[in-house]
């Protein structure tokens, strides 16, 4: 299994850090080209709707679910 990948962002003005496989990584980076948005911006995006769900579970959700019903 990959190891982790830590990036540090600004989430509602707060820093933080999220781990995610790289796999992960490269098909949020896909999903951020394809809506034309910034990483970050998908992230805040993201961070918005998740509601109880870790930050990394609702991303490892998005990229699954964004492959699996790809435009």
């Amino acid at each position: 299994m990959a190891a982790l990948s830590k990036r540090s962002l600004l989430l509602a003005g707060h820093a933080t850090s999220l781990a995610l496989e790289p796999s992960f990584w490269a098909v949020l980076e896909q999903m951020a080209a394809h809506k034309a948005v910034s990483l970050p911006a998908l992230l805040v995006d993201l961070d918005a709707e998740r509601g109880e769900a870790s930050l990394a579970s609702t991303c490892r959700v998005a990229a699954l679910q964004w492959t699996q019903h790809r435009p």
